[in-house]
């Protein structure tokens, strides 16, 4: 099992194979409207922009799961995002990451990378890099910024 074994909802509702991702470097990140860590939107798209031509995605899954940090429908936090932050990387549906509803996807992503804490993922944007081949490459904790990060996604694409 891999990356691309995945499916998930887009901010529409229509299911999308990960399959669709083969061969890039994504960064997965969960994200909320109203956290501490949001104007981290502004580093990641700085990020997206940097790479997207070199193979890089990132893929935003919005979780209201940390103090009802992510209220509002998929569209309402779709339409803050780039109205507030001009994202143009592809968010997807709402989902939960940690408990009985957690997706499955980080489910997976959890077992391969726990980190400091293995069984949960502990705030808003915490974030995993995954190479081209589906590799979960290395998990960032809510606190590294997307700046930090610039160097493992350029490291990954070569």
């Amino acid at each position: 099992m891999n990356i691309y074994d995945f499916s998930v909802k887009t901010r529409l509702g229509k299911e999308i194979s990960l399959k669709d991702y083969e061969g890039k470097v994504l960064l997965i990140v969960n994200t909320a409207t109203g956290c501490g860590f949001t104007p981290q939107y502004t580093g990641l798209q700085e990020l997206y922009n940097k790479y997207k031509d070199n193979g890089f995605e990132i893929l935003d899954f919005p979780c209201n799961q940390f103090a009802n940090q992510a209220p509002g429908t998929d569209d309402e936090i779709h339409t803050f995002c780039t109205g507030r932050f001009g994202i143009t990387f592809p968010q997807f549906g709402k989902i939960d990451v940690n408990g009985k509803n957690e997706d499955p996807l980080y489910t997976y992503l959890k077992k391969q990378k726990g980190g400091f804490c293995t069984s949960k993922i502990k705030w808003n944007f915490t974030k995993f890099l995954i190479g081209k081949d589906g590799t979960v490459l290395k998990r960032f904790g809510p606190t590294v910024t997307p700046e930090k990060i610039d160097a493992f996604v350029a490291s990954a694409l070569k």
